[in-house]
């Protein structure tokens, strides 16, 4: 297995990505190659697909050994199921599958060629081990059943971001942030409604709260400032 590319997100760790690819489109993307995969004829045909898969490592879930059994997060992080009936990252083999929208792809750059995309649920830096297009006829199928996956999966939150935080961030980032932190990122079986959690992302720690529903931003940090305080980040 040869690692071909790298993603760059504004992802800087692992808590607050979304639980899936695709969940928010407005998260954009950059798949830069290694410089032995930095080929322009390796992507021809490849602008006329809308999506593709990323195929990746979870760099940082790579572990000896492994448990045929693991506790989803989405359960409450207190019920165990067989490994293959989850997307854990903790497997046999640390791989990952994203479907992720293809916005275009940028040639003649210092890196290559660049593919930017949309809704990636990936960590900044992962690496990329493949790529293939999507095709709708054979990987779209809406009679398909989602197990218990589909049963823990709740509304999305009420945001409350204050418009003065809101535009300490990036304009282009916005939005994003907003459907982000709606998708509750706190893990499954940590909900404490008095506690501060922070998610970095774009650059900045966006702090909240949720009580009833409701989470409320509290503060805006750009990382560069932070001292390395990040308990609350889990």
């Amino acid at each position: 297995m040869h690692i071909i590319a790298h993603i760059r997100t504004d992802f800087p760790t692992k808590f607050g990505i979304p639980r899936q690819s695709g969940l928010i489109d407005e998260l954009a993307g950059r798949v830069v190659f290694e410089e032995e995969y930095r080929s322009a004829e390796a992507l021809r045909g490849l602008e006329g697909f809308s999506h593709i898969w990323l195929i990746w490592q979870f760099s940082e879930a790579v572990r000896e050994g492994w448990s045929p059994t693991v506790k989803p997060p989405r359960l409450g992080g207190n019920r165990r199921m067989g490994v293959f009936a989850t997307r854990s990252p903790f497997r046999p083999n640390p791989i990952g599958l994203s479907c992720v929208r293809l916005e275009r792809i940028e040639f003649g750059t210092p890196e290559g060629p660049v593919l930017h995309v949309r809704g990636a649920d990936l960590m900044d830096q992962t690496p990329i081990y493949d790529i293939k297009p999507y095709l709708p006829y054979a990987d779209c199928r809406p009679e398909a059943t989602d197990g218990f996956a589909g049963a823990v999966f709740t509304d999305a939150l009420e945001v409350d971001f204050p418009p003065t935080l809101l535009a300490l961030l990036p304009e282009d980032r916005r939005e994003a942030a907003v459907k982000l932190l709606s998708q509750d990122p706190r893990p499954g079986y940590k909900r404490d409604g008095a506690r501060r959690y922070g998610v970095p992302f774009a650059g900045y720690d966006l702090r909240f709260t949720v009580q009833d529903g409701v989470l409320r931003v509290c503060e805006v940090t750009p990382l560069d400032e932070m001292d390395g305080h990040t308990e609350d980040n889990a």
